[in-house]
Order: C-alpha cells, then sequence, then structure tokens
C-alpha cells in the first residue's frame, strides 16, 4: 500500500490567482506526494474515485475533464504531471490535447460571443498556465505538428477571448488593453521557450548522428595507424579526478535531454479497451533514452579498451588503477552511472582473464568499490548510498552537492517491474491511479537529479577523447587480451586462432 503521508505544502500555499509552478523537488518528498486534489462535489460523482480524499482511480474521461480548470479548479501540479505521464499509455497525446482544447473552449465559451465576460477573465490565465505546464514538462510532445496546431488555435483563442472581454467591459482603455498585450506577451514567450527546446533537442540530435556516422573501430585503426604513436586516456588526462569531473559533464547533458515520457513510452503496450490500436503506433518522437544507455555501453568498452591496449603488463596495470580512481572519484560525486559503467568494463571477460597484469594492481579500493555496486540483495548498498546522494543533494549549499546520476539502467528496470508489477486498469474500467501516483513519483525524481548544472569547467579536448576515440569490438577485445597474455587452454587456444584469422588475416 502506498505511503498516505501526503506533501501537502503546495495545497496549503495555493491561491486563488494564476497558479504557481513550484520546481519538481517541491512536488514529491521522501514519504510521498500530494494526492489531495481539491475534491469537489462534481469529482466525487463524476467518475473519480477517492479514498481518505485521495484519487485512486477513475475513468479516462473523467480524468481528463478533471485536469481543465474551470472558474472555481485548477488541477494540483503533481495531477497534472502524473496525468500527462501516464495518459500516453491510453492515447496519443495529440487525441488528449484535442480534447483538452474542445472541453477549455466549452469552459471559456470562447466560441458563444454572448459568453459571460467575467469567466472568461477568470478562467483565461488558468487556461493558459495549463499550456504552459504542459510545454514546459513535456515539450518532445509538440514535435508531433498536430499538437503544436491545436496549441497555438487555443492560445489565439484565449488572447481574442480576452481582447473581446477587454473591448466590452467598462475599465478604462489603457488597462484593458494592457491586460490584452500581457496575455499575448505570456502566449508569446510560451511558444518561443517551447520552440528553443525543440530547437536545442534536434541539434543535440544531429551532434549523436555525427558522433555515430564518424565512430570507427578500434582495430581498423590500429592497421593503418602504428600503436606506438596512437594517444591513450592517459595521455589525454593524467589526473583522474579531471576525467571524473568530465564524464559527469556528458552524463549530466545527456540526462538533461531525457523526456519523462520516453520512459513511459518504452513500455506502452496495447491497451486493452481499444481494439482498434496499438498504444505505441506514433508515439515515440524521440531515442534519448536510448542514446543515454548507449553511452554507458560505449564507456563500458572504452575502459576494456584502453586496458587491454597496451602492449606491456606495467602499462596496463597502471591503466586499471587509472581507471580504479577515476571510478572512486565517481562515486564522490554521485556519478553512480558513469561508476558502474566502469566497473563493468573491467569486470569484462577480456579484462578480468589478465591474471598477471590484475597481479601487479593494489585492488583494495577496487573491492570497496564493487562493494558499493554488488547486485546482491537487489542492489542494496548502491540503493542505500543513492538515498544518502539524494538527502545531500535536498541539503546541497554547493551545485556539486547537488549532483545525483543514477545507475541508469537499474532506474529503468525499478520502472519496468512498476509497470509490468501492477495493472493499468482496474476490473471495472477504471484506470488505476494509484499505480500512476507511484509511477509520477520515480520519473519526478529523475526530473529533479537532471536538471542540475555541472559546476565542473569543460574540457573540450578531454570530452572530444571520450566521445569519439574509436574502441575495440567485443571479439577485438578478446584478441588483444589473448596477444597480451596468451591463451590458457584448447578452447582459448582456438578463439585466438579464429580471432587471428578473421580480424588480422593471420594464421
Amino acid at each position: 500500500m502506498l505511503n498516505k503521508q501526503w506533501f501537502l505544502m503546495w495545497v496549503i500555499r495555493r491561491k486563488e490567482s494564476m497558479p504557481q509552478t513550484p520546481p519538481f523537488s517541491a512536488m514529491f518528498d521522501s514519504s510521498g506526494y500530494n494526492r489531495n486534489l481539491y475534491q469537489s462535489a462534481e469529482d466525487s460523482c463524476g467518475g473519480l474515485y477517492y479514498h481518505d480524499n485521495n484519487l485512486l482511480s477513475g475513468s479516462l474521461e473523467a480524468l481528463i475533464q478533471h485536469l481543465v480548470p474551470n472558474v472555481d479548479y485548477y488541477p494540483d501540479r503533481t495531477y497534472i504531471f502524473t496525468f500527462l505521464l501516464s495518459s500516453r499509455l491510453f492515447m496519443h497525446p495529440y487525441e488528449l490535447m484535442a480534447k483538452v482544447c474542445h472541453l477549455c473552449v466549452e469552459h471559456q465559451r470562447l466560441s458563444d460571443p454572448s459568453g459571460d465576460k467575467n469567466q472568461i477573465r477568470k478562467i483565461a490565465p488558468k487556461i493558459l498556465q495549463l499550456l504552459t505546464e504542459w510545454t514546459e514538462t513535456f515539450p518532445y510532445d509538440f514535435r508531433d505538428e498536430r499538437m503544436m496546431r491545436n496549441l497555438k488555435d487555443l492560445a489565439h483563442r484565449i488572447a481574442s477571448g480576452e481582447e473581446s472581454e477587454a473591448e466590452s467591459s467598462n475599465c478604462p482603455q489603457p488597462r484593458w488593453l494592457s491586460n490584452v498585450k500581457t496575455y499575448r506577451k505570456n502566449v508569446q514567450q510560451m511558444i518561443q521557450c517551447l520552440i528553443r527546446k525543440l530547437a536545442a533537442l534536434s541539434q543535440y540530435e544531429e551532434v549523436l548522428a555525427k558522433i555515430s556516422s564518424t565512430s570507427t573501430d578500434r582495430l581498423t585503426l590500429l592497421k593503418t595507424k602504428p600503436q606506438s604513436i596512437q594517444r591513450d586516456i592517459i595521455t589525454v588526462c593524467s589526473d583522474p579526478y579531471t576525467l571524473a569531473q568530465q564524464l559527469t559533464h556528458i552524463e549530466l547533458e545527456r540526462l538533461n535531454y531525457i523526456g519523462p515520457e520516453e520512459f513511459v513510452q518504452a513500455f506502452v503496450q496495447k491497451d486493452p479497451l481499444d481494439n482498434d490500436k496499438s498504444c505505441y503506433s506514433e508515439r515515440k518522437k524521440t531515442r534519448n533514452l536510448e542514446a543515454y544507455v548507449e553511452w554507458f555501453n560505449r564507456l563500458s568498452y572504452l575502459v576494456a579498451t584502453e586496458i587491454c591496449m597496451p602492449v606491456k603488463k606495467k602499462h596496463r596495470a597502471r591503466m586499471i588503477e587509472y581507471f580504479i580512481d577515476v571510478a572512486r572519484e565517481c562515486f564522490n560525486i554521485g556519478n553512480f552511472n558513469s561508476l558502474m559503467a566502469i566497473i563493468s568494463g573491467m569486470n569484462m571477460s577480456p579484462v578480468s582473464r589478465l591474471k598477471k597484469t590484475w597481479a601487479k594492481v593494489k585492488t583494495a579500493k577496487f573491492d570497496v568499490l564493487e562493494h558499493q555496486m554488488d547486485p546482491s540483495s537487489n542492489f542494496y548498498n548502491y540503493r542505500t548510498a543513492l538515498r544518502g546522494a539524494a538527502q545531500r543533494s535536498l541539503t546541497a549549499h554547493s551545485s556539486r552537492e547537488k549532483i545525483v546520476i543514477p545507475f541508469f539502467s537499474l532506474l529503468i528496470k525499478d520502472i519496468y517491474f512498476l509497470n509490468e508489477g501492477c495493472a493499468n486498469r482496474l476490473p471495472n474500467g477504471h484506470v488505476n491511479f494509484e499505480k500512476f501516483w507511484e509511477l509520477a513519483k520515480q520519473v519526478s525524481e529523475f526530473m529533479t537529479w537532471k536538471q542540475v548544472e555541472c559546476p565542473f569547467e569543460r574540457d573540450r579536448k578531454i570530452l572530444q577523447y571520450l566521445l569519439t576515440v574509436p574502441v575495440f569490438s567485443e571479439d577485438a577485445l578478446y584478441l588483444a587480451s589473448y596477444e597480451s597474455e596468451g591463451p590458457e587452454n584448447h578452447i582459448e587456444k582456438d578463439r585466438w586462432k579464429s580471432l587471428r584469422s578473421s580480424l588480422l588475416g593471420r594464421v
């Protein structure tokens, strides 16, 4: 059962004026989240089910109605985030936007010239605030032209409605003119901010595509460029602490581009109440989540490549100790994703089999790090460290103390099992909102972490190396490992011969 110690601070502070948007850290706390949704008489009999004044389930139509403000009501921000996040399991964002637009027009009576002008004046800023929340939190939804078209149409109706109301009112002309200008300015700012975010995403995707298109296997490079004149990571960055800081730059940049909806879209399945279509179709507009997982894999292979490449045993041992120091500093920073990628690279079979090399390494520090990331008991040690870093972030006095970069694959796994462990709908067809509160809690915590600005100075040379230097494939890693320390049994000997033949053209 979900914890019932709900976070009520924003409810108490809520004002009757245009709602203010608190930061994500104010939406949820460590014990629970705000589920008190200003229940009205209409809600209690309008297809929504409450327990102890907390929304647990409802029909999809009733939940959509609950999203849309009216003269006397504006939805809690926790509800807005939770419903916009989870609704895509049941319908396309553009379908939801169309319904919201219809309800807003209906509530505001923008299509009725004889409508209550006072009502228009009260509800317009609330509708604009809802649209602003949507564009700020889920901007990638608006890559769909249908979304952008509906957004601009509704925003135009709001501005036109305000102008019509102002012209017919008894207030002095300068005052109503000022009101109209204010609304138009707010609408313009909202759309411009959205366009900037979408442009930044496109630019980021172009950079990723360019990096991907220029990637080369390290073995191919070795054939054309003698190893003696090739750089390694230590020649580029001799200080492991600096390298940990540059890794944190990459992590935070890539985290920042992941939209909250990407966690849900990764697990979208067919809605059992909709026989005509899959909820997956046309839905995926980004692949930032996949790009981030690919970065983890690249870093693991980069670590293994740097260790396996040196010819001399002492150089390989030095490289292992270097990465142990990098990993330890990543732990101190709160960069658990890079930490786990480095440990994964050092535990890859081509590296772990280098027994003569490892015999020269002081492994005490590495043993401590492995203990911290031990997968037993569902990563208990790591989860304890993560909670400590998250608590430090909440009371931080500096940007460095705010950094929390989770082991991302485990975060996705947790969300996956939450999704799989509970049904989206109850037997009566209602949406299981109890499940989506918990989903939103996990995703919103991530949203807080990803918004932290990296406090370390950027080093373009090091970043360029980390992102673009060619790495060995798995076969090339095994070949380099066998070349460094010969095969120990017949299976390894046969594989070594096969790899030399296929990769080097040697017998």
